[in-house]
């Protein structure tokens, strides 16, 4: 096995995320080690290092040619990952400073010392990289851990959910957490979309008992909610970028729901009144404006229902 497969081996022994198995990154831990073909790996030194002394390094000794312009590859394929995996450490200075430098932790460094190509990684004792693995969390569960927590947990009918991180997720998630508490209490969901998983909640039978007619995603509203005690339905729509219920939303929902006998309820939900104001002229009268930052409140739009003394 050659020094460029051992050391990709490593990285797999090291639970490296697969992008970053690959022989870029493989070359750039050769050269941060200051490893030629001819040498041992019990010679590798962790010597402060630029990218720029890194590509140099593999065109002159690996017969590889990267270009000087391809820094930013470097960078963000192999530098900032080794970096979270505490295989390699900076020198703390300005990220466009001339004098900012890398080098290989002292930790991985005797990692590195302890591979053999004999034995196709490390060698037998392989008591570094044992310890390495104990101290250090692997990169490919770190990334794994960061997305969990990223994802926005919500109960929808009384179950658990997540919802994708996101602005517009994070906004139906209040629609689910404050609107329908406050404005539809006691309703079921019966419809929402993750802006991964499109129909995280579609209840077709029931839709379909009311009169809704399904038809493409794009049509339908981001949240339905159906409060049986008053028999009214709510279109919700979570604006974050686009589509407010404006006059041609107003219709194309109409046409879906005209054989829905149950109340219709419209409503535009906004995360912050900025966000109400940019779409404000764009709303159709008869509709509702929810903003979760003043969840209390509603504003409604042509004041006919609602006109008199307080």
């Amino acid at each position: 096995m050659d020094k460029i497969e051992a050391i990709k081996k490593l990285l797999a022994d090291l639970d490296m995320p697969v992008a970053q198995q690959s022989d870029l990154c493989a070359l750039t831990i050769l050269a941060m080690g200051g490893i030629k073909e001819e040498d041992n790996f019990s010679d590798a030194t962790n010597e402060w290092i630029r990218i720029h002394d890194v590509i140099a390094f593999i065109n002159a000794y690996y017969n590889v040619s990267y270009a000087e312009n391809s820094r930013e590859t470097f960078r963000k394929q192999a530098m900032h990952h080794f970096r979270n995996a505490a295989l390699i450490e900076d020198n703390g200075k300005a990220t466009n400073s001339p004098n900012y430098r890398y080098r290989l932790t002292n930790e991985f460094l005797a990692v590195l010392r302890e591979v053999t190509e004999l034995d196709c990684g490390v060698g037998e004792e392989g008591a570094a990289l044992t310890s390495f693995l104990k101290r250090h969390q692997s990169l490919t569960e770190i990334y794994a851990s960061k997305k969990v927590m990223q994802k926005m947990p919500v109960k929808i009918n009384n179950q658990d959910f997540t919802f994708s991180p996101g602005s517009h997720n994070r906004l139906q998630k209040a629609i689910i957490e404050e609107f329908a508490p406050r404005f539809a209490p006691g309703s079921e969901c019966l419809y929402v979309g993750d802006t991964i998983k499109k129909d995280m909640i579609k209840n077709e039978s029931k839709l379909k008992d009311l009169g809704f007619e399904i038809t493409l995603h794009d049509k339908m509203p981001d949240v339905v909610l159906y409060r049986e005690d008053k028999d009214w339905i709510y279109f919700i729509e979570a604006v974050d970028s686009v589509g407010p219920m404006d006059p041609e939303r107003i219709k194309d929902i109409s046409k879906m729901t005209e054989k829905v006998k149950s109340g219709k309820i419209f409503v535009t939900a906004f995360l912050n009144f900025s966000k109400f104001k940019k779409f404000s002229e764009q709303l159709a009268w008869e509709t509702e404006v929810w903003i979760a930052d003043m969840p209390d409140h509603m504003i409604h739009l042509n004041g006919d229902k609602f006109l008199g003394p307080r």
